[in-house]
């Protein structure tokens, strides 16, 4: 059995991993049914649609008419550069704000690419701070520190 198309064939797997550690927690709750649903039924259902999704795309990777990929090598900078912005996001969010730590999650994970620039770099910063201002703290009215506390004097 020939791997036609890698990225597919391991992103497949990847979800069916996903799905059966959601489902494997989701049963040790009360499942309950479609019209009342317990604390089991949503990681379950969703563990099992992960896990079909997931063999779907693996059975599709392995296809004789799959397009021909490669998995290429493995970054660990890249990787790092985008956790670690996500980590700075939680780190900062309280202590600096929403915009700050918006800005910051936008600018340290852009050096993990070399498609991006410092002007869509900031274009992306700006947008993704005026979408998160109208989305969550104006239409949802979520509570936000939305600059450092040493600015609210």
């Amino acid at each position: 059995m020939h791997i036609r198309n890698q990225k597919d064939f391991w992103a497949g797997l990847l979800f069916a991993a996903f799905g059966l550690f959601f489902s494997g927690f989701g049963t040790r709750y009360t499942f309950g049914s479609a019209a009342r649903m317990g604390p089991g039924y949503f990681p379950t259902v969703l563990g099992i649609i992960l896990i079909i999704l997931g063999a779907v795309i693996v059975l599709g990777a392995l296809s004789p008419k799959a397009e021909e990929t490669r998995v290429q090598k493995f970054s660990w900078p890249t990787i790092l550069l985008v956790l670690g912005a996500v980590v700075l996001f939680g780190l900062l969010l309280n202590r600096a704000g929403l915009v700050i730590a918006l800005a910051t999650v936008v600018i340290v994970s852009s050096y993990a690419s070399h498609e991006f620039g410092w002007k869509a770099t900031l274009i992306n910063t700006t947008v993704l701070i005026a979408l998160c201002l109208a989305v969550f703290v104006y239409a949802l009215s979520l509570q936000f520190p939305l600059w450092p506390t040493f600015f609210a004097g």
